[in-house]
């Protein structure tokens, strides 16, 4: 977190830049040898592909039509409703046109076959590689490892998937050995209600987070959001749906999938000609980042201590002890400061402004208009992901 603009970034994005950079997790087409081939494979994929539907699961690489378009999945989905390939940039790529060939599909299955939660394969199979030590992957790749799919978020020199979590992420496209998982997966695990407590249950933030350190524990997340009274009960149970994602998004991109405490590169981050009135520097004490927003420098310790009525300044080791006081931490930011951007992560959400505007807000200034693609490619899988656990559509502007 810079002192300019509150936050500098991922926890990891200083340690493990290089292995982050360009990783979109896209499918990356070549360009085609000349026109006439290119006309060709145009239009086999709209003779062939079937039209886009809704609560079918699609795998990388699946093709489909809508409204008059070809598409290409660029991240395995189960698609819901408004979760069209026009819609949601960030999970399908646009191929070409198909004169004549509209249609939008619908919710029973047609030619895709799998119907709203029944069975079917278009995802693809699940006959992926098994995992190789020293093994170079690539974002995207897909292995199975002891039983279980992986997919590589970053690119790696072979890690093992359930050690180095911020390399691989559960794959769950579909279930080893019996096809696709019925096109419902992600559905709607959690609550309708309102607050964290009401939209998020315990068995989904373990689904979101299998190797998370203890210290986050699911009850001081909860304790500590219900302290926000205007935390994820404003708008629309979607809205309210979407700053859950959204958050635990841009955390898990922070903090490695919640397996982060404090920041890898520590430094004592003292700065005294900013922050409120009075604030200093405690002798022999270093302001890194520490928490699920990864608070960072004396003056950003300071003011989240004067509004929380914690002694930040004099014990910034609190957020290394205390998983409430931490949590606050993070929900201080989320909801009361504008960062780099023009408004705050909450108001980004329920204004419907998007997702991509929290990360303006969070680390604009390092990865928003182009400066570092992979890292907003990386906090818009995790909102893709986390939104499909929670049964709802990502909405619009989910990039910066």
């Amino acid at each position: 977190m810079s002192r300019n603009v509150t936050i500098s970034g991922s926890v990891l994005s200083l340690f493990l830049a290089a292995a982050a950079l360009g990783a979109t997790g896209c499918v990356v087409e070549t360009a085609p040898e000349d026109d006439e081939d290119y006309v060709d494979d145009e239009a086999a994929v709209c003779a062939s592909a079937p039209a886009w539907a809704e609560n079918v699961a699609y795998g990388v690489g699946n093709e489909v039509r809508f409204n008059g378009k070809s598409y290409r999945c660029l991240q395995a989905h189960t698609s819901l409703p408004g979760w069209t390939p026009a819609a949601v940039a960030a999970l399908w790529t646009e191929t070409g046109s198909c004169a004549g060939s509209g249609g939008t599909g619908s919710t029973g299955g047609g030619s895709t076959g799998g119907g709203s939660t029944g069975g079917g394969n278009n995802g693809g199979s699940c006959n992926y590689p098994a995992w190789q030590q020293g093994a170079n992957y690539n974002p995207g790749d897909i292995v199975k490892f002891n039983g279980s799919l992986y997919i590589a978020e970053h690119a790696n020199p072979g890690y093992d998937p359930t050690i180095s979590t911020w390399f691989w992420d559960p794959y769950t496209g579909c279930t080893p050995g019996g096809g696709n998982n019925g096109g419902n997966n992600g559905g709607n695990n959690g609550g309708n209600g309102s607050g964290f407590g009401g939209i998020l249950t315990e068995s989904v933030f373990n689904q979101m987070f299998p190797n998370r350190n203890p210290f986050y524990s699911y009850g001081a997340l909860i304790a500590a959001a219900s302290t926000f009274p205007d935390l994820a009960t404003q708008g629309s149970t979607e809205v309210r749906k979407r700053e859950v994602a959204a958050f635990l998004a841009n955390v898990s991109h922070e903090t490695g999938d919640l397996v982060y405490v404090e920041e890898i590169n520590k430094a004592t981050y003292c700065d005294t000609s900013w922050g409120p009135a009075g604030c200093g520097c405690a002798g022999g004490k270093q302001y890194f980042g520490r928490g699920p927003i990864q608070l960072s420098w004396n003056g950003n310790y300071c003011a989240a201590g004067n509004a929380l009525n914690l002694p930040l300044m004099n014990d910034p080791d609190l957020l290394s002890r205390d998983a409430n006081a931490a949590w606050r931490t993070g929900f201080w930011f989320w909801t009361t400061q504008n960062g780099a951007g023009n408004m705050t992560a909450h108001n980004a959400i329920v204004s419907g402004a998007g997702f991509g505007e929290t990360i303006r807000t969070i680390n604009g200034a390092l990865e928003c208009g182009g400066r570092n693609p992979g890292q907003v490619a990386s906090r818009v899988n995790k909102y893709m992901s986390f939104t499909q656990m929670l049964g709802v559509s990502p909405g619009n502007n989910t990039g910066c």
